[in-house]
């Protein structure tokens, strides 16, 4: 493992998902899963994320498509949170949708305006 590149996207992640989502994550490692996040931290924070050729604005609105289409719904919600603090807005987030509506298929973007929704009213103080 490269602990430089390790501990950069250690702080990346938290930086794009928030410190307690990750410390969250963190708290449950084991032997088992320990070498999966070392490559979580390493090679998607620290090796793609790191990466200075794409700002973070740009990697989450790419990331909310590809994981709306995927229909990985817990992890569209916490990208969802991370898009947001790297500034992409509301109204951005709705197209990103309409785009996936057409390209992935009206049940991915079904799903992810629903979760979108959800977010937005946990922001707002409405959950």
């Amino acid at each position: 493992m490269d602990k430089k590149m390790h501990d950069k996207g250690l702080e990346v992640r938290k930086a794009v998902l928030g410190e307690a989502y990750v410390n969250s994550a963190l708290k449950n490692v084991d032997d088992f899963n320990r070498p999966f996040q070392e490559m979580l931290n390493e090679y998607c924070w620290g090796t793609v994320w790191g990466r200075e050729e794409l700002p973070r604005k740009t990697r989450s609105m790419l990331n909310i498509a590809m994981i709306a289409i995927l229909n990985r719904q817990h992890e569209f919600r916490a990208h969802l949170k991370g898009a947001l603090t790297n500034g992409v807005t509301r109204d951005e987030i709705r197209e990103i949708l309409m785009q996936v509506a057409i390209y992935g298929g009206m049940p991915a973007a079904v799903d992810s305006f629903r979760i979108a929704r959800e977010v937005f009213a946990e922001i707002d103080g409405k959950a």
